[in-house]
């Protein structure tokens, strides 16, 4: 689940940097995989709104309908819904730019596993036994940190977090449900409305 505020400093193309990769990641029938996008920009924001109209555009492309979705009329009910029912939460911004993150703490206290950027609360609050990190990087050129960030999504897609979500006990993803736990009792008591005020 990727959902928030579009502007471009939260990135939300950067998991399109390698098609033909993604491709493979969402085509592969053992590990099914679907992309939920929701969000909405500034009506006077016109570099928002061409993030939200990439998006659909790769959406409706054949090789990704039915994997990537985009959720209209993107609101507080349908944020609820999301923060408690996707099993990833990725977050994508540019390091140094995330206020906080809040709707991160939303979905980790809801069992939903963070996959972010170091940044915001999750430089503070990442914990392996709750979630994944987009690691940091030594570039300092735009291109060459979005391609490093976006090979690493696809890297800890592909060797990490898939086989752990489809690794399966009596038909149960017992380590999954673990770090689903984990992520409630570490991050619930301390990262919250409390901690956000």
């Amino acid at each position: 689940g990727f959902a928030r505020r579009f502007v471009p400093y939260k990135r939300a193309t950067l998991l399109f940097k390698n098609l033909q990769r993604l491709t493979r990641i969402l085509q592969n029938e053992n590990r099914p995989v679907i992309i939920l996008f929701a969000g909405k920009a500034h009506p006077t924001d016109l570099s928002g709104q061409r993030l939200i109209k990439k998006i659909v555009s790769i959406a409706f492309q054949e090789e990704f309908l039915g994997k990537i979705l985009f959720i209209e009329n993107y609101d507080m009910d349908i944020a609820k819904h999301l923060v408690q029912g996707v099993d990833i939460w990725l977050n994508t911004p540019e390091r140094g730019m995330e206020a906080s993150g809040t709707s991160g703490m939303k979905a980790a206290i809801n069992g939903v596993l963070n996959f972010s950027v170091l940044d915001g609360w999750w430089n503070e609050a990442y914990d392996k036994d709750c979630g994944w990190a987009i690691e940091s990087n030594n570039y300092h050129e735009e291109e060459y940190i979005n391609q490093a960030d976006a090979e690493d999504i696809y890297n800890k897609l592909e060797r990490e977090i898939l086989p752990l979500f489809f690794k399966r006990e009596n038909g149960v993803p017992v380590e999954w449900i673990r770090k689903m736990k984990n992520s409630i009792a570490k991050m619930g008591p301390v990262f919250n409305s409390k901690r956000m005020l």
